[in-house]
């Protein structure tokens, strides 16, 4: 019997959401994501020491914020040897709400993986779903840059960015059902908000009804999971962003399944349009704590974990 990776792979395309090659091998995903975090994970490991110290013996008498984003296209590349497909890089978080620093340093990032062969069809920059983050993406699309929009916590974002016309979204699911687990304390009911009851795996859900009733065509990418119930309960998705610890669940697991996202689904829950404009997508997010707590949350983490990494990496640089 097939392992419940290898059904899931019919049904949806598998990302990896690692920095770790080793990982990459062995799980063979189409493609792959990384964000500040998971490159400051791998470069700390003895694996990538000579990644690191290589980065930065190219980039002596460079700014800091070349020799980073020399380091993040370094990862991408050696990643992109792994996978057939995309590898998603991200743009410094502390950037979210300036739209043309964005699209700078996007095309910057851009520029260094073309010196190294690599087509920009291959590459996704990432960037936060804040609304200068999806104005920013709107002018690199136009541009012919593809973009993934993250931290991305609710259909007013997912509207937005299929509004800006954007390759692909990453609807966060595991920091969703951790907020609503958090606000609900010791009366948290787990398996009534399991699977398809999950209110992150519901989110993900609302969006990709939204999405195919309405002939969006922007990429569905579910990401950031808690358990291999959140993950199951979205097959059907585009695409799924999954660690190696979860993936290693799922391959070690047989089984079929059924996928729960389907176009019959989506007719039977489509929300009805949106429209949008710049005030109106603030109200909106203000209007949902949830949401707007998590993507600020998002960018914090995001921003601390960049600072370590230009610690490091100047360290070295000195």
């Amino acid at each position: 019997m097939p392992s419940l990776l290898d059904t899931l792979k019919q049904t949806s395309t598998v990302v990896a959401d690692t920095g770790d090659f080793e990982s990459m091998k062995r799980f063979a995903p189409t493609d792959a994501t990384t964000n500040p975090s998971l490159i400051l994970k791998a470069v700390q490991l003895p694996a990538y020491a000579d990644l690191l110290d290589r980065c930065a013996a190219n980039n002596r008498g460079a700014s800091l914020q070349t020799a980073v984003d020399d380091l993040l296209v370094a990862f991408g590349s050696e990643i992109l040897k792994i996978v057939p497909g995309r590898v998603s890089t991200e743009v410094d978080a502390r950037l979210s709400f300036d739209t043309q620093a964005t699209v700078k340093r996007a095309r910057h990032i851009i520029t260094l993986y073309e010196r190294q062969g690599i087509d920009k069809s291959r590459v996704l920059i990432k960037i936060a779903s804040t609304w200068e983050g999806i104005e920013a993406a709107r002018q690199l699309q136009q541009e012919g840059i593809a973009c993934n929009l993250t931290l991305l916590f609710s259909l007013v974002q997912a509207v937005a960015c299929a509004n800006a016309n954007v390759q692909l979204i990453s609807p966060f699911v595991g920091r969703i059902y951790d907020w609503h687990k958090q606000q609900a304390g010791d009366s948290w009911d787990e398996a009534a908000n399991a699977g398809a009851q999950d209110p992150g795996v519901q989110s993900v859900a609302r969006i990709y009804a939204y999405y195919k009733t309405h002939g969006i065509a922007t990429e569905i990418m579910g990401a950031s999971f808690r358990n291999t119930g959140q993950i199951l309960a979205l097959a059907g998705c585009d695409l799924l962003t999954i660690s190696p610890e979860l993936l290693d669940a799922l391959a070690s697991a047989s089984g079929e399944l059924t996928p729960g996202l389907t176009p019959a689904f989506a007719q039977a829950n489509a929300p009805e349009p949106l429209a949008l404009d710049e005030p109106s997508f603030r109200y909106l997010l203000n209007q949902n704590p949830m949401a707007n707590d998590k993507l600020a949350q998002g960018i914090r983490a995001f921003v601390a974990d960049a600072q370590k990494l230009d610690a490091l990496l100047g360290v070295r640089l000195a």
